[in-house]
């Protein structure tokens, strides 16, 4: 049975890097209505304790997870893979 880090902190450095790519996705959308300000004033605070990594993976729909994928790190992203719950 494979152990679920759902709730398990990744390294300092792939939540730094979570953290840098939300934020920069989050800025390229309209902040007409402090939408955009709510989100990064919700990320840049967290400390890389329990699920705050897959919090802010999360905060996204679908498709702007895969644009915050495609801007991480290869180890970031290996340690996202590590704790996605794929349910079938």
């Amino acid at each position: 049975m494979e152990q679920n880090l759902h709730n398990t902190a990744p390294s300092d450095e792939s939540f730094e890097d979570m953290k840098k790519c939300a934020i920069k996705l989050w800025k390229t959308y309209d902040n007409t209505f402090g939408y955009v300000d709510q989100k990064v004033n919700a990320i840049k605070d967290l400390e890389n304790i329990g699920d705050n990594f897959m919090f802010i993976y999360r905060m996204f729909d679908w498709e702007n997870q895969i644009k915050l994928v495609d801007m991480l790190k290869d180890k970031t992203w290996v340690e996202l893979q590590e704790r996605i719950e794929i349910n079938y």
